[in-house]
């Protein structure tokens, strides 16, 4: 799987629970009126509720998660493009070698071919 695929499917991810997060939190409840009034804020006054600052900060954290764990799958996408590549050539050395010793070479898998260096 290539990292542009991983990286991808984290953004939709983050997306979606941010999506998800903002519906839940633009929802109308059901308060009483009086109550309602007591928590108006006052003119020129920016409130925020403590759910919602406890929701950004728990997205926070699902996000640090998420970037820690595309970070290590594109060491190990790096990892497995050398092996690969490694794989690649040496197919390629034993198929040289088949072919000066007149014998058929090996067939290269195509899942292999775009690791080719050639």
């Amino acid at each position: 799987m290539g990292e542009s695929t991983v990286l991808g499917v984290v953004i939709a991810v983050i997306g979606l629970v941010g999506s998800v997060l903002v519906a839940r939190i633009s929802a109308p409840r059901d308060r009483p009126a009086l109550e309602r009034l007591a928590d108006e804020p006052e003119e020129g006054e920016l409130r925020v509720s403590p759910e919602i600052w406890r929701r950004f900060s728990v997205l926070e954290e699902k996000v640090d998660h998420l970037t820690e764990i595309v970070e290590q799958q594109k060491e190990k996408v790096g990892a497995l493009e050398r092996l690969l590549r490694m794989a690649m050539r040496i197919i390629r050395r034993a198929n040289r070698r088949l072919a000066a010793a007149h014998e058929v070479p090996e067939e290269i898998p195509r899942d292999l071919i775009p690791y080719s260096i050639d």
